[in-house]
């Protein structure tokens, strides 16, 4: 049941609406859209409609990021783009909107209200980080779906121009119904790679771990096409809460019914486990990364999620006054939780390296004892080599500048094929869902990674009190990755080139540009099959 409140939608008091009445969407969009978006680009004739995409990310930073990403890659190469959001996360896209639109690109925010209060969440709990117990996750999820009444009733009125084809989060398993009634493809977005796609799809369908009662066995995943051993408890989905399991259902069943996926990814990085993942699901898998190399100029990567804690032009000064490859960059993405004292431990680690460092302390760890022991010589001791960053940083705007020698990540897979793009080793301290199986293909396939020693799971939404990983783990880890010497230079030429593979894929002709311009093409041409032209 929907209650009034869940199916209304929301007025912004952002008012810079389009002014082309032939692009206005119907009544409750709220959008933000250019004049441009009624021009036909790349040479496409007037009387065809254009492929419009409507995409429908999760509201999380990790999912939200590269789903922005795809907006602006796929406005790029000509098609018209609606994001679905709410309030909250549109207030933090603010950035991002004004960047396309000052490109001229045509992308469009539709904004929806997210029915927080009547599922049991506090008001204005629209993201999955403002979630602050894993008990509600349920509840944001549910949440989540009551969308799916208002989000139908404005595509079914939208039609200059009709949705050609929805991409949506995996995890928004709701919207096939929503495409099915409209008669258009849904493709799924996992925003995992290839290689942890494959292992995930194993995993859930072949119900690898349902009678494995010790999480720390290592079991061999069958039908992997290279070796691949996995505990239960570091594998995707390994988070038990009462009511998720209903949910998970529901996603697979949704996932073998959709019409196939778009995975930032490309192939000249993974094209044994793109293609066996095709083969086992019968599912085409559109490799369409890495999108963030969509983002070229320092305005456009800092509009990329939040806005930044810290004052970018001081960020980038700091950063050329240092060697080419000399920093070590640090940062655990928007989710993970890491403990006070592991922070501590983790910062006496990189004081140790006596390697300048910029370290990104997210505004949820800043615990006071934190807070009192970096205040308390910490920060004076390092300040010559080391910046600290507390809260959102716009994170591919300093991984991608020359001084940056290495990346120490949660191996998240936005982060991972940010460090992939560029061209530098990274330290790997993966803490829950597929970040581990990230790690293998970081450490084990592609040989670009160093593992820092991590040997149990940080779930979302708790965090071990002790130590995992020492000082001493840190500092071998940091010198190994940035020290000279046969072994570390090999992990850098390695890295060098999966980054020039990535941009080739990128560029113009590559594999993955191709892939977004037969994507666009083939919804544009069921589109136009079906009649429908732009009055």
């Amino acid at each position: 049941m929907y209650t009034a409140a869940a199916t209304g939608t929301y007025s912004s008091s952002i008012s810079h609406i389009a002014s082309c009445r032939r692009c206005c969407p119907a009544p409750g969009f709220t959008t933000f859209a250019t004049t441009s978006a009624m021009t036909f680009a790349n040479g496409e004739e007037s009387g065809r409609a254009r492929a419009h995409f409507v995409l429908v990310p999760m509201m999380a930073q990790g999912h939200t990021i590269p789903m922005t990403d795809m907006a602006r890659l796929l406005a790029q190469h000509g098609a018209q783009v609606s994001i679905i959001t709410t309030p909250v996360n549109a207030s933090r896209l603010a950035g991002f909107i004004a960047d396309v639109d000052a490109a001229g690109l045509a992308v469009q925010l539709v904004q929806l209200r997210f029915p927080a209060v009547e599922f049991g969440l506090p008001d204005g709990c629209e993201n999955l980080d403002l979630v602050q117990s894993s008990d509600l996750l349920v509840n944001f999820l549910d949440a989540c779906g009551a969308l799916r009444e208002p989000l139908a009733a404005l595509l079914r009125e939208q039609q200059h121009p009709p949705p050609s084809c929805i991409i949506s989060d995996v995890m928004h398993w709701w919207t096939g119904d929503i495409a099915r009634e409209l008669g258009i493809p849904r493709l799924a977005f996992i925003g995992f790679c290839g290689f942890s796609s494959l292992a995930r799809y194993i995993i859930f369908h072949h119900k690898v771990f349902e009678d494995v009662t010790d999480e720390n066995e290592l079991i061999t995943i069958p039908g992997f096409p290279t070796p691949l051993e996995l505990t239960k408890a570091k594998s995707p989905g390994g988070i038990v809460i009462p009511g998720i399991e209903s949910i998970r259902d529901k996603i697979l069943e949704e996932e073998l019914r959709c019409d196939g996926e778009v995975m930032n990814s490309f192939q000249e990085l993974e094209t044994l486990y793109i293609e066996s993942f095709e083969q086992m699901t019968g599912k085409k898998v559109w490799t369409v990364g890495p999108m963030c190399l969509c983002n070229q100029d320092s305005n456009t990567m800092a509009a990329r999620g939040n806005t930044a804690s810290m004052d970018e032009a001081q960020c980038l000064q700091w950063l050329d006054s240092m060697k080419p490859g000399s920093v070590i960059f640090v940062s655990f993405g928007s989710l993970a939780c890491t403990a006070p004292q592991q922070l501590i431990e983790l910062g006496l680690g990189l004081e140790a390296s006596k390697k300048p460092f910029i370290w990104v302390i997210k505004a949820g760890d800043k615990f006071p004892e934190v807070e009192e022991w970096l205040a308390d010589g910490f920060e004076k001791r390092v300040k010559d080599r080391g910046m600290i960053i507390r809260g959102w940083a716009p994170q591919v705007m300093i991984l991608w500048h020359q001084a940056i020698g290495g990346f120490m990540t949660h191996c998240g897979w936005n982060s991972t094929i940010e460090g992939i793009c560029a061209g530098v080793p990274m330290i790997t301290w993966p803490h829950f869902a597929e970040q581990f199986l990230n790690e293998k293909l970081l450490v084990d396939v592609l040989k670009t990674g160093v593992e820092v020693g991590v040997k149990e799971v940080t779930q979302w939404g708790q965090e071990h009190k002790e130590v995992m990983v020492t000082r001493n783990a840190v500092e071998k880890a940091v010198c190994t990755v940035m020290d000279e010497g046969e072994a570390a230079e090999e992990l850098r030429m390695r890295a060098k080139d999966y980054a020039i593979k990535a941009k080739r894929a990128f560029s113009e002709e590559g594999s993955s540009y191709n892939n977004v311009r037969l994507l666009i093409q083939e919804m544009g041409n069921r589109t136009n099959a079906w009649g429908v032209n732009i009055k």
